[in-house]
């Protein structure tokens, strides 16, 4: 494959140095985008496809100058699939420092990022007899399943949507959340708590409804639903933690703590 030939050592190394084996590569469909910025252009459209449909699908766009260009160039390629392991769109991550460092597909007809979880096609089975546990990057969820955490699902880096949540719903009502603890995560974490889980309900009597200052803020019980959180400790990625330990990344998810014993501290430190 690519990663064999001269223009893939990078790739080698940068997966080399992060720990996957060849078998964990394959099953998550690892890639490499050349970089010379036309070589999946002219592979597609030799196989049939118009440039029309490569702009639509996001792989291609066209430049300043009208010319037809490789989206995605000199980067490490991670297919995203849906829950039925249908191909929706990709991420990548630079193997220099010329641009961001994680760049996606943009969204498309067949791919929104707000509506997969990466990884979760091939968490489903473990799921639904062991609960899902949420990381935030790719790297974490390929390294959770290749040392046996096959229950394991990425968010992507971005607080989960509510069609996110709704899909891990269909399968579990038993969800560990991976999070890190500094302040900006946890402000996400409530973020999503409020809008994505719907964990909190605002009452408003009648009498406040033009006082809206007096709102009530309730913790809901859901019914079937079992949150906890799990704090990576020194500010570790799970990736690095489960390459460290699995024995720990297993404790700390046994170790998780309900959602509402997680709330009260992380509530009351950004109060007064």
């Amino acid at each position: 494959g690519i990663f064999a030939s001269d223009q893939g050592v990078s790739a080698r190394n940068y997966l080399e140095q992060r720990g996957l084996t060849g078998e964990y590569i394959a099953k998550f469909e690892l890639g490499l985008s050349p970089q010379d910025g036309e070589s999946l252009g002219n592979h597609l459209t030799r196989n049939g496809f118009s440039l029309d449909q490569l702009t639509a699908a996001g792989v291609v766009r066209v430049n300043d100058r009208g010319q037809f260009r490789d989206f995605f160039r000199g980067r490490l390629i991670i297919p995203i699939r849906n829950t039925h392991g249908e191909l929706g769109g990709f991420g990548s991550r630079a193997l220099d420092d010329s641009g961001p460092k994680y760049l996606n597909s943009a969204r498309t007809p067949v791919f929104d990022k707000g509506r997969i979880l990466y990884g979760l096609y091939l968490a489903q089975e473990s799921a639904r007899q062991q609960g899902l546990v949420v990381v935030e990057g790719y790297m974490d969820a390929i390294m959770a399943h290749q040392n046996g955490f096959t229950n394991v699902v990425a968010s992507m880096g971005t607080a989960l949507t509510r069609d996110q949540v709704a899909e891990i719903r269909r399968l579990t009502g038993k969800v560990v959340m991976a999070l890190d603890p500094d302040t900006a995560g946890q402000q996400a974490t409530l973020r999503s708590l409020a809008t994505s889980w719907e964990v909190f309900q605002k009452l408003v009597t009648e009498r406040d409804r033009r006082d809206t200052s007096r709102e009530t803020i309730m913790f809901q019980r859901q019914e079937e639903l079992e949150l906890m959180v799990m704090s990576l400790p020194d500010n570790l990625d799970p990736d690095e933690l489960i390459r460290r330990s699995p024995q720990e990344w297993t404790a700390l998810v046994q170790g998780a703590v309900p959602l509402f014993e997680y709330l009260l501290p992380a509530v009351s430190q950004q109060l007064d």
